[in-house]
């Protein structure tokens, strides 16, 4: 993949009317989102940040720079195909916890790990991303877990790409050329990795000039940023495309927000790392069609030697990491391996949104795996106890009968998932318990003959 010098992610903000009668909310959003961007920009991620009455606040990140770029990949984060039916055999759960909108559960250090293991015990597969369950130096995902990037997850949700399990992936190491305490720290993490648990690396290297990223915050709130000098990064990627089969990826991200006031803030400033992380990891995952990971590298040693006393549990796991890379690496050894030939859907070791049996989101959360699942026909369990910044009432949305459940915990979600997963009708669960509708009909043929 040949690029021009100057390509950059960032982020827009949209304002779009109210969706038409009759007209699907993703496909109304697809349109107006392409139409709004200019030839050499491209929707990499999505989040529906406040909806109301007079229409839908959204802000889109955007890979700019090139005219060429739309022509160039295969498929649109807005492609869709509708799947034919659900695969019963097994029931397989995706836990989704968008990055970087201040979620009070999994919007810190792998602080929703618990929950992944909780919902994972209710189910055959769950299928998470890294920001559930990345935690600095740990990596708690549940042994029936697969470990998905946010764009890919999306991608197999919209039925356009499915996902194969591995014993193992070559994963190639990118880091940022940095402070040589940093470089060697990371080096040391991905040795450290191969020699505990036999990760395969594919190679080290040191990315020069360094990608310039900063974090940053949106008007709702929501964080996210810029990421520049990401040739020499595409460079690396398109000469050794075929030698590598993950990404793990570690670069400075330098943010607004002075981190000791973040550790201090006892979890309630939304974590400045993780949108522009988020964004980065779509695009590389969009482009290569491989499982990719970030992790922020320390920004200085001042900075690495700030004590920060006794933190917020939910954050402790920042504290306690020099290089934030391990949760990378363990996430990224088994990751499952993208199939984008749909000729190959229907096999047996192919997992595809035909074996998707519900979705669990933070309640008020509209992005694409919300808009793929409602269009999918797959029930939605909303949780409001994990309170967030995204202001949209989920009720709104065109939901078949019994699609959506709004629960008020994540124990109701996984009580709920056993229901769904033997055939119980939730409600019977519940008292009291009402009397069926019985209706009364006459046949007018009958009339008529009469």
């Amino acid at each position: 993949m040949s690029v021009p010098l100057k390509m950059r992610l960032t982020e827009r903000q949209l304002q779009l009317p109210l969706t038409p009668h009759g007209t699907s909310l993703l496909t109304f959003l697809a349109n107006n989102i392409t139409n709004a961007l200019a030839n050499d920009q491209l929707p990499v991620r999505l989040a529906v940040t406040r909806s109301s009455e007079n229409g839908y606040d959204c802000e889109v990140g955007v890979y700019e720079g090139w005219a060429g770029l739309r022509s160039l990949l295969r498929s649109s984060i807005f492609d869709f195909r509708r799947r034919e039916a659900e695969t019963t055999s097994s029931f397989n759960t995706v836990l989704v916890i968008p990055t970087g909108i201040g979620a009070q559960i999994g919007g810190h250090a792998g602080d929703a790990a618990p929950i992944a293991k909780l919902l994972g015990a209710s189910c055959d597969s769950l299928i998470t991303h890294p920001n559930v369950v990345n935690a600095s130096d740990m990596n708690e995902l549940p042994s029936n877990g697969m470990y998905v990037e946010g764009s890919l997850l999306s991608r197999m949700l919209m039925g356009n790409v499915g996902l194969q399990n591995v014993r193992s992936n070559r994963v190639l190491v990118v880091l940022d050329n940095h402070e040589q305490r940093f470089v060697d720290a990371a080096i040391n993490t991905v040795n450290a990795a191969r020699a505990t648990y036999g990760l395969e690396s594919a190679e080290i290297v040191v990315l020069e000039p360094p990608l310039r990223t900063l974090g940053e915050t949106m008007a709702s709130g929501r964080a996210s940023g810029t990421v520049e000098n990401l040739e020499a990064l595409w460079e690396i990627l398109d000469e050794r495309e075929g030698e590598f089969d993950a990404i793990a990826l570690a670069s400075v991200v330098n943010v607004e927000v002075p981190h000791i006031d973040y550790f201090r803030s006892g979890g309630e400033v939304v974590n400045p790392w993780g949108g522009v992380e988020a964004m980065l990891t779509h695009t590389i995952s969009s482009l290569y069609d491989v499982p990719t990971a970030h992790a922020p590298m320390m920004e200085s040693a001042e900075i690495a030697n700030i004590d920060p006393g006794v933190v917020d549990p939910r954050i402790a796991a920042e504290v306690i990491s020099l290089t934030f890379l391990q949760c990378v690496l363990k996430g990224l050894h088994t990751a499952p391996r993208i199939v984008t030939d749909k000729g190959d859907f229907g096999k047996d070791d192919i997992f595809t949104v035909e074996n998707v049996s519900c979705l669990v989101i933070p309640d008020g959360c509209i992005g694409l795996p919300t808009l793929a699942a409602l269009n999918q026909g797959i029930p939605v369990v909303a949780v409001r106890e994990n309170r967030n910044l995204m202001r949209n009432d989920l009720t709104r949305l065109p939901w078949e009968p019994g699609q959506l459940y709004i629960v008020e915990n994540y124990w109701e979600a996984a009580g709920l998932l056993t229901s769904l997963r033997e055939g119980i009708s939730p409600g019977s669960t519940r008292r009291p318990l009402s009397g069926v509708k019985v209706s009364r009909t006459v046949s007018k043929r009958s009339i008529k003959t009469n």
